[in-house]
């Protein structure tokens, strides 16, 4: 029986960032339950999403999942996808142990350096056709 994916989280990331594009990458390979869903800020889809959570998709320095009515940002974001890539990425959560006031200001430096540190796509990543129900 098909998996209906309409309810799963989204990770709404930046496809030209080549860091958050390798994020994406890697979250496609290792989601072994095929739980999350992706839409970069480019489309339709992430911004719409960018938007309704009051950011401007043309200068975002966040990723966020969107669960349904809810939002994490910043680093409760990043962390929220490696635990729910299970084991071992989920050893991951032992982050959450350093308080969110040391956590977000080095993932906000990360976020609005990104293109300096990691590079810039012309055009945003698109993924293999395999992925295409978990892309939108």
């Amino acid at each position: 029986m098909a998996r209906n994916h309409a309810t799963d989280p989204i990770i709404v990331f930046d496809a030209q960032c080549i860091l958050c594009s390798a994020n994406a990458q890697f979250v496609l390979r290792h989601d072994r339950a095929r739980r999350f869903r992706l839409a970069s800020m480019q489309n339709g889809v992430g911004a719409a999403l960018y938007r309704r959570f009051g950011i401007d998709p043309r200068r975002p320095e966040t990723l966020i999942i969107v669960d349904g009515d809810s939002m994490l940002r910043d680093s409760d974001a990043v962390l929220a996808i490696y635990a729910g890539l299970g084991w071992p990425w989920k050893a991951l959560g032992v982050l959450r142990l350093v308080p969110r006031l040391v956590r977000d200001p080095v993932y906000r430096w990360i976020a609005r350096n990104r293109y300096r540190i990691f590079g810039r796509r012309e055009a945003c990543w698109v993924p293999p056709a395999d992925y295409a129900d978990r892309v939108l």
